[in-house]
């Protein structure tokens, strides 16, 4: 906080390019946002901090000093302050809040979640890579677990156990270690059923001439894990041309003269720096003030975005398709954690249905990036640092899965929002999960005692992320893409999507998924009320019963009836209302046995479901007085059925008219009626 001199500036402008108007309201600086309230719309603009990429002061107008924002998720704003004076003061906190010189000073360290319900543990051991490979199949007689980086001393940016072949000794672990960049030697990633599997690595320490026996024979011991194929692939997916130049700093690639039964391709995904210059070029597109239909298609053309992504599923798709085909793959790129983490991770997605999961999808994210080591505070801009070392890796890793996603919408059980809350948490700091370069980063840095896990967040929204049209039984296989240039398109919804009127009112999705929670809602409370009235007829036919039994009781006795008979009779027809589907529980108090209490208890209960859903078609606002636009995350209460804004339905409970007791999401004012209705009946 001591880093803000001005918390608060009145009269702010903010500019947007799609109206001609420009919004006229109040600009607050906090420690973790910068928020933009225009009283007269009804609108909050909130900026997180670690989400601004870069600040830029524009030259000074008459109406006062422009302050232009981008932010990593693509959103573009310019802000219109009175006073140069002020306008200084929050260009220069904006740039010490939005890069910290440390890790610890990362907004994850203090946030505190709202959900009261979400303890700090929760998520952090929803994944455990011994288990992944126990699902593989693996240890099995081809592959083994090694200790030898249990201190991470073989290898600091892979994870304390490995996989490797199971006749491969110490000696040639720790020689192919020492000859591999940045000690990277080949393990395994992932084994497909056939026995053909994918390998990953980093370049070799070849130079021009330099070899190792113990490379040579490690790469022979991953070729003979699979009995079904007398030689493998080992995929460089750089330019040839790239390989080559590393050769003058001691890296470059494998010489295939030492190499027996291998053969090598390299690939041609371009580097960190060539990316990063690329998405530059489709942000500057996207930010035309007046595009023609020419100018957007050349701008994104000469960007050579989607251009890249092609090449990143093309050799994702080479190596699923080798190992479909029984060959195994053993995959590097420069050090092996961002090319080769890319398509690592798209070629057992492609292969794996398990991966096509929510859960499974994070599973790979945890092996494949976190596990194996990507440098996310360098790719991401997380603290200070060489903005040289900044790219969208992951960003288009999530980019291609989408790509998947338009050509197999029936493949995958998460949506696009999925794959948008996963790119903005990756950036926001909010929680641990993707903090740190490595393993032994997180476990030093203690971020599973002092943070939250994305994965547990996400696991209170679950149903925010499902698709709708969800049938894995149809796509249980290999998913075999079509790459030719016409299929790969360009993803609206990720760069575009703070851009007013270029999206529909609602996405399809949104309005799939809500009809789906709808349905399962009403499905639920159905199941609800057919079980109480099955309870209802059993009672009342078996009140019927005993009264027949009780009439011709008592007409087979001629002999007048005395008043113990009957008082016997009655303590048997009270012993049998045991299962009335209306009478309290044991423990209730004799007040609410009454049949007006019974009576009531049912009307709470069926009045505590809604039976109809407020469209979200017509809901322009939040009861808070947030107005919804097209990014703004929807959700309906259970209890009322009217839509909110994620700050106003933060609650979850148990409905009593659900036969599925679990915890659904209500409004403020639902959850609090239920809370009292619940403290009134005890």
């Amino acid at each position: 906080m001591e880093l803000i001199k001005t918390p608060k500036v009145e009269n702010v402008r903010m500019l947007d390019r799609f109206c001609k108007t420009p919004s006229l309201g109040t600009l607050y600086l906090t420690a973790t946002h910068l928020i933009f309230v225009d009283p007269d719309a009804k609108k909050e603009t909130w900026i997180l901090h670690m989400h601004i990429a870069n600040t830029e002061k524009l030259p000074l107008t008459t109406t006062g000093s422009p302050l232009l924002i981008r932010t990593k998720t693509f959103l573009s704003v310019t802000f219109v302050i009175p006073k140069e004076r002020d306008c200084h003061d929050i260009y220069i906190t904006l740039q010490q809040l939005s890069q910290p010189s440390n890790v610890e000073e990362l907004y994850c360290f203090t946030y505190t979640s709202p959900v009261e319900e979400m303890p700090k543990s929760l998520g952090w051991d929803f994944f455990n890579l011994q288990a992944e490979y126990e699902r593989q199949g693996v240890p099995n007689e081809q592959w083994c677990l090694t200790k030898l980086n249990s201190d991470y001393d073989l290898c600091e940016t892979y994870p304390k156990y490995l996989i490797v072949p199971a006749s491969a000794n110490i000696t040639t672990l720790m020689g192919s270690s020492k000859f591999r960049s940045k000690g990277r030697l080949p393990v395994l990633s992932y084994l497909h059923h056939n026995k053909a599997s994918i390998s990953r690595c980093s370049q070799p320490l070849s130079g021009f001439s330099a070899r190792c026996l113990e490379d040579e024979k490690m790469l022979n011991h991953v070729l003979r894990t699979n009995p079904n194929a007398n030689y493998m692939f080992v995929v460089d997916t750089r330019p040839k041309i790239n390989a080559m130049a590393n050769r003058a700093a001691g890296k470059g690639y494998e010489n295939e003269a030492f190499y027996e039964n291998i053969k090598f391709q390299f690939l041609g995904v371009e580097n960190i720096h060539v990316m990063r210059n690329s998405l530059t070029k489709v942000i500057e597109t996207c930010e035309q003030k007046n595009p023609t239909m020419n100018s957007f298609l050349s701008g994104l053309e000469s960007s050579g975005w989607l251009r890249h992504i092609k090449s990143i599923l093309d050799t994702s798709w080479f190596i699923a398709q080798a190992v479909d085909d029984g060959i195994n793959v053993v995959v590097h790129c420069s050090d092996g954690w961002d090319r080769t983490a890319q398509v690592c991770f798209l070629a057992a997605l492609l292969l794996d249905p398990y991966y096509r999961t929510i859960t499974g999808f994070q599973a790979l994210i945890e092996k494949d990036w976190l596990a194996f080591g990507h440098k996310f505070s360098e790719r991401c801009g997380h603290i200070q640092g060489d903005s040289r070392e900044i790219s969208p890796v992951f960003t288009q890793l999530l980019d291609c899965t989408w790509q998947l996603m338009q050509q197999f919408p029936l493949a995958f059980q998460f949506n696009e929002k999925f794959l948008l809350t996963l790119h903005d948490h990756v950036h926001s700091c909010q929680y641990g999960t993707f903090i740190g370069n490595s393993e032994k980063e997180k476990i030093e840095l203690k971020l599973a005692q002092k943070t939250y896990s994305l994965w547990g967040y996400m696991a209170n929204y679950l149903n925010e992320y499902e698709n709708p049209l969800y049938d894995p039984a149809d796509f249980s296989g290999v998913l075999v893409p079509i790459l030719a240039p016409q299929k790969i398109t360009f993803w609206r919804g990720m760069y575009c999507r703070f851009e007013s009127g270029v999206h529909p009112r609602e996405p399809q999705t949104d309005l799939l998924s809500a009809t789906v929670n709808h349905t399962h809602s009403l499905d639920d409370h159905i199941k609800y009320l057919s079980k109480r009235i099955s309870s209802m007829k059993s009672f009342i036919a078996k009140a019927v019963e005993n009264k027949f039994n009780k009439l011709n009781d008592s007409r087979s006795r001629n002999a007048p009836t005395d008043n113990r008979y009957f008082y016997e009779k009655t303590k048997e027809l009270e012993a049998s209302d045991h299962d009335h589907p209306l009478k309290a529980s044991p423990e209730a108090r004799v007040d609410d046995l009454s049949p007006s209490k019974s009576g009531q208890n049912l009307s709470k209960d069926l009045d505590s479901v809604a039976l109809d859903w407020k469209s979200l078609r017509n809901t322009n606002e939040c009861i808070c007085s947030s107005y919804f636009d097209q990014c703004s995350q929807k959700t309906h209460c259970r209890r009322c059925g009217n839509i909110f804004c994620m700050r106003c339905i933060t609650k979850k409970t148990v409905l009593p008219g659900y036969l599925n007791q679990q915890n659904v999401s209500v409004c403020k004012p639902c959850y609090e009626i239920l809370v009292n209705s619940t403290e009134t009946s005890d």
